[in-house]
């Protein structure tokens, strides 16, 4: 594609329709949005894209509601199922095709695709917008406690447990982390591993065939997650009670969210697990374990280890990093249930009115 391409009028339209998603797509004033969009779709399929719906349509009703050939219209929404670029998924009227928001959807689908342009498009993107995405209440991620900090007294909901949220699935796969690539490629890779990002499924055999994933087994989608935690990555999920078809591993120095807290100096970037840490004074040897481990900076050592309950997520990997089991996690007081979005209709209807846009009102698939 030529760099006039990213000038043409299509990827505005596009960039316009993603931004009017609560998820957001904020515009700037170099323009660095619509090259990127220019880098992954045709004027073509830019176009088809801008008039899709958050709800599934199948492709004879996409052709027949935008006036577009039938045959054409499907071919293009299948390679753009195959590219990341939208989603697709069964409907009592066949194979449905629906907008994904760029983040998290289409960015997050470009593991296997990302190359240097690519990269570089995105990190003066993130640079110049990302703070108007990752700063709107309430925030997108969630994180969740490693497994090794639950314990039984908790009461820890199933939607608070990470292996719980793996269980709950019927198919699983794993594909390379975006970020940690894109930080690569622009010469600013972190030791991290690669392939720890998980995806979801309620539908048995969903990755079986799917590009640039690796499908699992249930037992192999566990000792991922173990493996993530073991390389001291934080787990975090969609910011709901229900809908959880990911399941991200995030660190502070290349993930596009928690990375805004140290590069853009954002607060609330990523809502707290609803627990925080503890220190158990008589047992603490101010070793300093804890502070190197904490992704969030915030515990301090000093005669004892100090937590900074604002700062603390409530990922728990301090817990057993801790070698005199002086750490513990404990509730919030102000974490409950009635606090998280029930699903991902209420996360955006409330992420719509935070942002002032009419939603659900004025979208077709709010309900999505």
């Amino acid at each position: 594609m030529t760099e006039q391409a990213g000038l043409d009028p299509v990827y505005r339209r596009l960039a316009e329709r993603l931004d009017r998603l609560p998820e957001g797509f904020p515009p700037t004033s170099s323009g660095v949005e619509l090259r990127l969009l220019a880098h992954l779709f045709t004027p073509e399929e830019a176009a088809l894209v801008a008039e899709l719906n958050l709800e599934p349509e199948t492709a004879p009703e996409i052709a027949q509601r935008t006036g577009r050939d039938g045959r054409q219209v499907r071919q293009m929404l299948k390679d753009l199922v195959r590219r990341g670029l939208i989603t697709a998924e069964r409907t009592p009227r066949g194979l449905g095709y629906a907008l994904l928001p760029f983040v998290v959807g289409i960015y997050e689908m470009q593991g296997s695709r990302i190359d240097r342009t690519l990269a570089e498009l995105f990190e003066a993107y993130y640079h110049e917008a990302f703070g108007r995405i990752a700063a709107v209440y309430p925030p997108v991620h969630r994180v969740i406690p490693v497994q090794k900090s639950l314990q039984t007294e908790l009461n820890v909901q199933p939607y608070e447990n990470a292996a719980e949220i793996v269980r709950a699935a019927q198919a699983w796969g794993v594909l390379d982390c975006v970020c940690r690539k894109q930080k690569a490629l622009i010469g600013q890779p972190c030791g991290h591993p690669l392939d720890v990002c998980m995806i979801l499924s309620q539908t048995p055999g969903a990755f079986d065939q799917a590009e640039g994933i690796r499908a699992l087994t249930l037992e192999e989608a566990l000792a991922t997650l173990q493996r993530a935690a073991d390389a001291g990555l934080v787990h975090s999920v969609s910011n709901s009670r229900e809908d959880l078809w990911y399941i991200c591993n995030c660190c502070t120095c290349s993930c596009g969210i928690l990375r805004g807290m140290v590069d853009l100096g954002l607060s609330g970037v990523v809502a707290s697990s609803g627990f925080v840490s503890q220190v158990d004074e008589g047992a603490c040897i101010a070793c300093g374990v804890c502070a190197e481990t904490c992704p969030f900076t915030a515990i301090t050592v000093e005669d004892v280890a100090r937590i900074d309950a604002l700062r603390c997520a409530g990922c728990g990997l301090c817990v057993p990093a801790c070698p005199a089991s002086a750490l513990s996690l404990v509730r919030r007081p102000e974490a409950g249930p009635d606090t998280l979005p029930a699903d991902l209709a209420e996360w955006r209807q409330r992420r719509a009115r935070t942002r002032g846009l009419e939603f659900p009102a004025g979208e077709p698939g709010a309900g999505a």
